[in-house]
């Protein structure tokens, strides 16, 4: 055998070892370099229960609620709630006006709930020298955003006394540009009730302005958000931060202050960091809630419904038993009709399986009944590759070629065929894909990214396994001598 062949069989190995630790089932994750990931299945909605949401447009009947606006409130309501580690998620549109939302395994459900209901109305209130406390419900006025700074001051305020909660404090960077930190609490936002009394603000700017805020660790190892501001948002910002210099720039969502800043120097860059005794869980809903705090339309929830698992739990060990007597059946077959050939496609076929179901842990993948179904469908797939080779091979032996020339040559000509039709497949399997996601349609979009994954290993095990194999094993025998050793047709080379 070749050195490449040699080089890639280490690879081989070195693969199928490492996808046999990931598809432990006590598997415990990847805790290195600060990344976290736990490697469980992800087992969808229909296998494992959880919490089904049916919304709303909270508009009047007779207002339209354009496509793109119920488009845009699903993106946006998937990626909060995916945020917030509802993982595996999705949002369907249903019709014109309300959306279903899908939460596999849920827990929390109070605080998904809470997320979904929030419009989102993130806006940077000025609030003077008298800051507000968290939870604090007030009334805006939109009227101000993008103003000058001196015209964004506070209006009169409520003469009840209030207690700070944050501080703001700027720091050099590399630069000596400053760029702000926010010290806040984690004490949980709680809204009150609006009052005719309650205090009204002018809005400096919205959550429009803000480019980008992510959850990131200071100097100290401690956990602070830093976000940065668009162009439009910076010129607003180094404006009013320079003109009110220990003067408090309150954070509010729909109405109710989250945090209280204080600008302790002016702040020119358009970049900052909120800073606090945060967690990681505190710090990225805080996050969550300025990243994704726009919804383009209010919603309302029409319905709350709990899944149980009992019907998921059965599909999971029928499709089980079904996968397992269709890959028994499917070994069987190989190593009868091919013999040393197909013995070898059987341990390409395993290794197959273990990478495609790793890949799917990795991503991670979502599992429902078709996307098992998916699965299923891409194991003939990879099976047809081999006996498309097989085939050819038998071929060349007849013509009278050696071992090492017939697999070659086999490969050589099995692969037009072999790729045209995964090729089709895969444009078959986009053209599902887009239709499951415009229509919202998830159980589609699962059959046709699992189906998708499985022909592309597919095509990795025909290309390198099987052939490494073949050459591993066959290179160094005579077919004269071993002519049981091959499938019908082999013996009359």
């Amino acid at each position: 055998m070749s050195q490449r062949n040699y080089g890639l069989l280490i690879f081989i190995v070195l693969l199928t070892a490492a996808v046999i630790w990931i598809d432990l089932p006590n598997n415990p994750g990847i805790h290195i370099f600060g990344i976290n990931r736990n490697l469980d299945p992800q087992l969808g909605l229909d296998l494992r229960g959880g919490l089904e949401v049916l919304l709303e447009a909270d508009v009047p009947a007779s207002q339209t609620v354009t496509d793109q606006s119920i488009q845009d409130a699903r993106a946006i309501l998937e990626n909060r709630s995916n945020a917030l580690g509802v993982s595996e998620v999705t949002f369907q549109v249903s019709g014109a006006r309300r959306i279903v939302g899908e939460f596999p395994g849920i827990t929390n459900q109070d605080q998904v709930i809470e997320v979904l209901k929030q419009v989102g109305q993130l806006t940077f209130v000025p609030m003077g020298q008298t800051p507000l406390q968290e939870g604090t419900k007030i009334k805006v006025d939109l009227t101000t955003v993008g103003k000058p700074a001196g015209e964004a001051t506070p209006l009169p305020l409520a003469t009840s006394a209030v207690t700070p909660t944050a501080t703001l404090s700027a720091s050099p960077t590399a630069a000596a540009s400053p760029t702000s930190t926010v010290a806040t609490t984690s004490t949980p936002v709680v809204a009150q009730t609006p009052t005719s009394n309650s205090p009204t603000y002018n809005a400096l700017m919205t959550g429009t302005q803000l480019s980008s805020v992510g959850v990131t660790r200071d100097t100290l190892g401690e956990y602070v958000i830093s976000f940065t501001l668009n162009d439009a948002g910076k010129t607003l910002f180094a404006d009013y931060t320079t003109k009110h210099v220990k003067d408090f720039l309150g954070i509010v969502l729909d109405g109710v202050v989250i945090s209280s800043p204080q600008v302790i120097n002016p702040i020119t860059t358009g970049s900052g960091q909120i800073t606090g005794k945060f967690t990681y869980d505190s710090a990225n809903a805080l996050a969550v809630q300025l990243r994704y705090g726009s919804l383009p339309i209010p919603l309302k929830i029409l319905q709350t419904r709990s899944i149980g698992a009992t019907l998921g739990q059965d599909s999971i060990r029928k499709s089980a038993i079904a996968g397992i007597l269709g890959m028994a059946v499917v070994i069987l077959f190989m190593g009868l009709y091919y013999r040393l050939p197909g013995v070898l496609a059987d341990l390409a076929l395993a290794i197959y399986v273990l990478t495609t179901f790793a890949i799917y842990k990795m991503i991670p993948v979502t599992l429902s009944l078709p996307g098992i179904a998916g699965f299923v469908l891409s194991v003939g797939v990879a099976v047809d590759a081999n006996i498309l080779i097989f085939e050819r091979l038998k071929e060349e032996l007849r013509a009278g070629r050696t071992l090492s020339q017939a697999i070659d040559l086999g490969w050589q000509r099995a692969w037009p065929s072999i790729r045209d039709s995964n090729i089709s497949t895969l444009i078959t399997c986009i053209i599902l894909f887009w239709f499951g996601n415009t229509f919202g349609a998830s159980l589609v979009k699962g059959f046709s990214l699992t189906l998708a994954l499985g022909i592309l290993v597919s095509l990795f095990t025909a290309i390198v396994v099987t052939r490494t194999f073949l050459h591993l094993v066959l290179d160094n025998l005579k077919l004269t001598e071993h002519p049981n050793w091959f499938g019908a047709g082999g013996d009359k080379a």
